[in-house]
């Protein structure tokens, strides 16, 4: 499955879609910029064969979705969804257990694409999202995830809550976040796990929460009482990090 064809914006996201493989047909570069990440994309461009246009900044604000293109965007393949079995593969040929993200109807793409961004950097084999009510893969998630969507699976289902007990067949355990929940500290976050992240207003939903095991909440000491959906996956996630490293 995937979305339709794609625009990377920004040098970091260029960068690493090159990298990774990814299909690219076309580079438009700012026409007078030769700093080292644009000269490195160049490089990557004329490797691998592909158009490469230098453009006035007037042109290149016209291509852009997110209007943060740092001077260079790219048309590329659409990416493509994953599937669960393959997060699960992943693990395997690794040789560890399970981590997935499953995010409960995330809306804001900044916020996908971070959350990306962190499940890669903390290890894990995949993020779940659900087809409705829920953004997808887009320019400005792409953007955001800094390279990491080139990398991480990311697999689109029709039902969370039927994902998660066909998971839990696998031996999944999933914990989510919750004002409510017990402190995270106090909490055994080791084996294969899926930490479930909620909507950026109405948190997790009720059904997915009673797929949960542990409801875990995040120590807070100022003067508001809540994060926000990206930064609540990483408190959470590396302290996923700090209990599998110390088992």
């Amino acid at each position: 499955m995937a979305e339709e064809s794609l625009i990377i914006e920004g040098r970091n996201a260029v960068i690493e879609a090159f990298r990774s493989g990814k299909t690219i047909d076309k580079v438009f570069v700012l026409d007078g910029c030769q700093d080292g990440p644009i000269r490195t994309i160049i490089r990557e461009a004329k490797k691998h064969d592909t158009i490469l246009q230098f453009v006035s900044k007037e042109r290149l604000d016209q291509l852009s979705e997110t209007g943060k293109h740092q001077g260079v965007l790219a048309h590329a393949a659409a990416y493509e969804y994953a599937e669960v079995e393959d997060i699960l593969e992943l693990a395997r040929k690794k040789g560890e257990d399970p981590f997935i993200f499953i995010l409960d109807n995330i809306e804001d793409p900044h916020n996908l694409g971070a959350i990306i961004r962190t499940a890669n950097l903390a290890g894990a084999h995949g993020v779940i999202i659900p087809k409705r009510r829920a953004v997808g893969l887009t320019a400005t998630v792409a953007k955001t995830s800094a390279g990491a969507l080139n990398y991480t699976p990311v697999a689109k289902v029709t039902n969370i809550v039927k994902t998660m007990e066909e998971l839990k067949e696998q031996g999944l355990w999933f914990v989510c976040a919750d004002m409510g929940g017990e402190t995270m500290y106090r909490l055994n976050l080791k084996g294969p796990i899926g930490l479930v992240i909620g909507n950026e207003g109405a948190g997790v939903g009720r059904l997915v929460k009673e797929k949960c095991d542990f409801v875990a909440s995040i120590p807070m000491k100022g003067d508001i009482d809540s994060l926000n959906a990206s930064v609540a996956a990483g408190v959470l996630a590396y302290e996923i990090v700090r209990q599998r490293l110390n088992s």
